[in-house]
């Protein structure tokens, strides 16, 4: 009998062993669970700080470009008030020096005018105000009311032009 009693002994040893070896891999996997959430929070937090931070970089940036851009139009405008006080003899020189000036900043930047008289309609880039009949072939700008511009190949104001409808017959 004494056999019949060790057997259940070593059974509930054995059972106990497995119980501590469950109980240690169980505190073993909330441990690296926990560690892994941790680290989820702090990537987490780290990624939500840098988008915020790049928000605040980009939009820095936008203010800073706008503000280089707008003080750089305020000498055009310092050359406007200029020719309004000179004689009418030499305000013609003076237009044509604050275009040119303009002109140059514009360029600076990216921003060019279309060209569009004497070519082909496109829609993309112009927007026709007339069709009138000309001499020149039909589909030709022949006249351009408002100038367009691109800045860096992308049309930001379209033109708007008068189109040839052919000879009127």
């Amino acid at each position: 009998m004494k056999g019949d009693t060790s057997e259940p002994n070593e059974s509930k040893q054995d059972l106990t062993r497995s119980a501590d070896a469950a109980s240690s891999s169980l505190e073993d996997l909330q441990k690296a669970y926990n560690d892994l959430n941790s680290r989820y929070l702090r990537l987490a937090a780290d990624f939500d700080n840098y988008r915020k931070r790049m928000a605040r970089e980009i939009d820095a940036r936008t203010t800073f470009a706008i503000e280089e851009f707008a003080v750089e139009l305020l000498d055009v405008m310092d050359n406007f008030e200029r020719a309004e006080k000179t004689e009418s003899a030499g305000l013609k020189e003076g237009m044509e020096q604050i275009k040119k000036l303009f002109t140059t900043i514009l360029e600076r930047h990216g921003i060019t005018p279309i060209e569009c008289r004497n070519l082909p309609f496109d829609p993309e880039r112009q927007e026709a105000i007339a069709y009138v009949p000309s001499d020149a072939r039909e589909g030709t700008v022949i006249d351009e009311a408002i100038r367009g511009y691109c800045m860096q190949d992308k049309v930001i104001r379209c033109a708007k032009v008068v189109v040839s409808k052919g000879k009127e017959e």
